[in-house]
């Protein structure tokens, strides 16, 4: 197994054998095995996402395939649980494929994981589960997952309902919970990194920062195109369907939101040809990003280049030591 020597130490890095305490968050579509074992070299914990590869087979090759490149650093398996269970719904045989392959630690999301628990215990498989508010962090905090990651207003995808912003949650949650917690929503930067564990997190989730790393396989133009915007270049869209995400601003979600003022009795039936996620596929396909929900948060403030995913957490780390050491120098003597 590769041995990190941690910048920052918390119970997160302990845990997972971490450089930094970051997990790179699970990218529909696109957190594959390169990337995730880019993440995993880099020493951050990456999750290739279990719903990008339906057929179990595509699956399993994938979560071998990242382990033969992680030189035996640390992955797990994002498993993202529709809110209701659904006929035909196969999460028990992918969190059983995921037992089955040696995979350690699991992201789940989208529905109480309780019911699965018992089975990830027996086979020592880690639990993080992903909430958008601390109140849901306080409930599966009781039922035993090992950890839990709060995402705030600020974050690209899913910011819940309540959207409370990150530096709210971070404190909400040292007074809430006694379980490692990670802090997620416009996490960009090396110093944000700091502020959150000064304020209690064990550690931070980032997203939209790694969308432009090389080993993203996405079309250059989509790249560029997330270089070029700005924090203020998302839109909130599905909120009338208690769905709420947030996207790059582009014609998809003006044609949602417009949808949304018009038609008091919109469905997700009425917005699925337009929100289609294999429309936001394309996306990354071809580069043309005038069309697609294409997840992206306030931390498009910090994307500015394609990079080797290694240089930006290099770059992370040395902003975390330079605002640790700008906090350590508060302290009076």
């Amino acid at each position: 197994m590769t041995k990190f020597n941690a910048a920052i130490q918390t119970p997160f890095t302990e845990m997972f054998n971490l450089r930094l305490p970051v997990i790179a968050g699970g990218l529909m579509w696109l957190s594959d095995a390169n990337y995730v074992s880019a993440a995993a070299r880099a020493g951050v914990l990456g999750f290739i996402t279990a719903a990008s590869f339906p057929e179990e087979d595509d699956l399993r090759n994938e979560i071998r395939k990242c382990r033969e490149l992680s030189n035996g650093a640390t992955f797990g398996v994002n498993v993202s649980m529709l809110p209701k269970l659904v006929p035909g719904e196969k999460v028990e045989s992918v969190f059983q494929l995921i037992i089955d392959e040696g995979v350690k630690v699991v992201e789940t999301s989208g529905r109480n994981p309780e019911a699965y628990l018992p089975m990830l215990k027996e086979a020592g498989v880690k639990v993080i589960h992903k909430v958008p508010a601390v109140k849901y962090a306080v409930k599966v905090q009781a039922i035993g997952v090992d950890a839990v990651s709060i995402v705030g207003a600020e974050c690209g995808g899913h910011p819940g309902m309540d959207m409370i912003g990150s530096f709210v949650n971070s404190a909400m949650a040292l007074e809430q919970l006694e379980i490692p917690y990670l802090i997620g929503g416009g996490i960009g930067h090396g110093a944000q990194i700091t502020a959150a564990l000064t304020m209690g997190a064990a550690g931070v989730v980032i997203g939209t920062k790694f969308l432009v790393a090389e080993e993203i396989w996405a079309h250059e133009g989509f790249k560029q195109r997330l270089i070029n915007a700005k924090e203020t270049d998302t839109a909130l869209i599905m909120s009338s369907i208690k769905n709420t995400v947030r996207a790059l601003s582009n014609k998809t979600t003006t044609e949602v939101q417009k949808l949304e003022r018009e038609d008091q009795n919109v469905t997700i039936e009425k917005l699925l040809p337009i929100v289609s996620g294999k429309i936001g596929k394309m996306a990354y396909e071809t580069g043309d990003c005038d069309y697609g929900v294409l997840s992206a948060g306030h931390s498009l403030a910090f994307v500015r280049q394609i990079e080797p995913l290694q240089n930006i957490v290099d770059a992370l780390e040395d902003e975390a030591l330079n605002a640790l050491n700008r906090a350590q120098a508060l302290k009076a003597s």
